[in-house]
C-alpha cells in the first residue's frame, strides 16, 4: 500500500501523479487537488477547471481577474 502524502492515509488504491518533475501519492483526486492545483489570487479557491492567467497570477474566472485589475480576460461560454 501507499500512503497520500496530504492526509497520511495509507490506501491499497492509492495512486501516482507526475507533476513538474516530481511524483506525489495521494489516495483521493480532492487530496491531489489540494496539493497540485493552483490557487485564484484574488478569492482563493482552487482552480480545477481551464482558469485564466494574467501578469503570472492564476485567477478561476474572469470575474477575479477583473476584480484585480485585467479587464481583457472574458469568461467563454
Amino acid at each position: 500500500m501507499a500512503v497520500c502524502e496530504v492526509c497520511g492515509n495509507d490506501y491499497e488504491m492509492a495512486f501516482e501523479v507526475r507533476a513538474a518533475g516530481a511524483a506525489h501519492t495521494f489516495d483521493s483526486f480532492e487530496c491531489a487537488a489540494h496539493k497540485l492545483a493552483p490557487v485564484c489570487d484574488n478569492c482563493g479557491c482552487r482552480i480545477l477547471g481551464h482558469g485564466h492567467q494574467a501578469d503570472g497570477k492564476f485567477f478561476c474566472c474572469a470575474h477575479c481577474a477583473r476584480a484585480q485589475g485585467h479587464t481583457s480576460l472574458a469568461d467563454n461560454a
